[in-house]
């Protein structure tokens, strides 16, 4: 099996490019169980994409075995962040400012390389170098391996919520 390979981009020019590549993988896995994504929901991820991109900050990171294995990207929080909004929490808690929290907006691994430090590797090659206090991600709970990867990266859960568009899933914010 070949050496997985991690590479990390900035750009947002570079992070277009990209999206021919993990768009396919994004569809692939989220299709699966416990997701049961379509059509509707690539869209939106695309969509998210294409705006987290060339914000300040951005990470995208690929892992690459010849073919694409999975990808990470993330952002920090921006002062207008509304990531906090609905969870009951302090207004020091969720007070941002561009640099404090960086959010891991998504890890995908494609379904015959999990299990093999991938993920793992993804998320703290996507922090590197970041200057954040903290770091926080949302998962969805019946996700139980994403779950247990997070937990044994040093994450506590912070509550549940369910975003604000028609027929969007509880997840789970957790924080490190």
């Amino acid at each position: 099996m070949e050496k997985t390979r991690f590479e990390t981009f900035t750009d947002p020019d570079a992070a277009a490019q990209a999206l021919d590549e993990i768009a396919p993988l994004y569809e692939q896995v989220f299709a699966e169980p416990p997701y049961f994504e379509g059509p509707r929901d690539l869209a939106g991820f695309l969509e998210g994409y294409e705006a987290f991109r060339t914000m300040p900050g951005f990470r995208l990171v690929l892992a690459r075995a010849g073919a694409l294995v999975g990808f990470a990207f993330g952002v920090p929080l921006q002062s207008d962040s509304r990531w906090w909004h609905g969870l009951g929490l302090d207004e020091d808690f969720t007070r941002e400012d561009g640099h404090r929290t960086f959010v891991i907006r998504e890890i995908v691994v494609a379904p015959n390389r999990r299990r093999q430090g991938i993920g793992r590797e993804l998320h703290a090659t996507a922090l590197e170098g970041t200057q954040a206090e903290r770091v926080t991600l949302a998962v969805r709970p019946e996700a139980q391996a994403a779950m247990k990867m997070y937990e044994a990266l040093g994450y506590r859960e912070l509550g549940d919520k369910t975003p604000d568009w028609e027929g969007a899933p509880v997840y789970r914010y957790m924080i490190r």
